[in-house]
């Protein structure tokens, strides 16, 4: 073997011509699965970026516990006020006297920055939205390569039982084994 396998390097110069031919009509499998885990890591690395707050100081901390308060407060507050009809409904028919001398322009600015809070925070609730699906999206090939595997496993997939190109494997299943559980079984069977 070792004669034919020099006279093949000779002739082809050690390389492998079959596989460079066929790389001329069809892109190579793997080098194409190799660019695009580095593309897909590439996109996902510059994605997480974009969507990565870059806060820290205590002034940062301190709006963002400031931004939280609103909707509490006004949660809240609201309920309190269902509790204060209840409770003490002259003190609370006062009050809503009161509001109903504020003017229709103050109630309009009052709905404008209502909204624009709430907007803000849906477009900061949508960003976070979208890290978390690209952070799911980096783990789809895993989980598809993992699909594959647990199909491959299954005894009726199509060569499951199949011992492939191992010879030793071949031979440890056609061998009969030592096993005296075996044996005492087959000698129970042919008495």
């Amino acid at each position: 073997m070792g004669m034919i396998g020099e006279l093949i390097g000779l002739l082809f110069g050690g390389r492998n011509v079959v596989r460079e031919t066929a790389e001329v009509f069809r892109e190579n499998a793997e080098a194409a699965a190799t660019r695009s885990a580095g593309l897909q890591g590439q996109v996902l690395t510059q994605y997480a970026a974009e969507f990565t707050p870059a806060r820290s100081g205590l002034f940062d901390r301190l709006i963002d516990a400031l931004n939280r308060l609103p909707r509490p407060a006004m949660a809240l507050g609201t309920l309190g006020l269902f509790v204060a009809a209840m409770v003490d409904p002259l003190w609370f028919a006062a009050r809503m006297q009161g509001i109903a001398l504020v003017p229709e322009p103050l109630w309009w600015l009052l709905g404008v920055i209502v909204t624009f809070y709430f907007g803000a925070r849906q477009q900061l609730k949508s960003q976070d939205f979208q890290r978390e699906i690209a952070a799911t999206m980096s783990r789809v090939p895993t989980v598809l390569d993992n699909l594959r595997a647990i199909d491959a496993l299954r005894p009726d997939s199509p060569g499951a039982a199949s011992t492939g190109a191992d010879s030793a494997v071949t031979l440890a299943v056609v061998v009969p084994s030592d096993n005296p559980a075996l044996d005492h079984w087959r000698a129970l069977r042919q008495a």
